[in-house]
């Protein structure tokens, strides 16, 4: 079931009066704005949609333990914690980019704890996982694995032939120990 807001397409039949257009699902049978998502009219909808999540994946929404989502004072205090400790590792990340160390690994594991909590880093981290997968497929294409190795290939003689004119120039001498007399 899709519900979709008069304003956006117009009421075109179907109107459940809560200002919404229900689109029928597949079987083409108009089905209400309530889908058993809990809560009343637009607000049960809402939860209805975060709960299916998007692409059919895990629910969008909280991770938080139930009796800490029914207290709302308990549940930002959670929320807070949640972000502070994601912005910790995610600092952590972008600290270990210059460094040695697996500084994109620890980004995406802060990204990760953030979205146990906020929708907008699962939404991020959904998107990131499909481009991942669609760049994986693009590198498995036989004319893309020939570019690659033709380009690696070109790039190693071009390191090769520098290398060696540095060696037949210099030796084996250190670029900032050569002097020119």
């Amino acid at each position: 079931m899709t519900v979709r807001s008069d304003k956006a397409r117009g009421d075109a039949g179907g109107n459940t009066g809560t200002g919404d257009v229900v689109v029928p699902d597949d079987t083409g049978v108009p089905t209400g704005a309530d889908d058993g998502g809990g809560g009343s009219g637009a607000e049960g909808a809402a939860e209805g949609a975060v709960e299916a999540g998007a692409e059919g994946g895990r629910p969008l929404g909280s991770r938080a333990p139930r009796f800490i989502r029914r207290s709302r004072p308990l549940h930002l205090s959670w929320q807070v914690a949640v972000f502070l400790v994601g912005l910790a590792v995610v600092a952590l990340g972008v600290v270990m980019l210059p460094l040695p160390g697996p500084g994109w690994v620890v980004i995406f594991l802060g990204m990760g704890v953030w979205a146990t909590e906020f929708v907008w880093a699962q939404l991020a981290l959904r998107w990131t996982r499909r481009k991942v997968a669609e760049a994986a497929q693009k590198a498995l294409d036989p004319k893309v694995r020939r570019r690659n190795l033709t380009l690696t290939a070109i790039g190693v003689a071009v390191i090769a032939a520098l290398g060696g004119w540095y060696l037949w120039k210099y030796g084996l001498v250190m670029p900032w120990k050569i002097h020119e007399d």
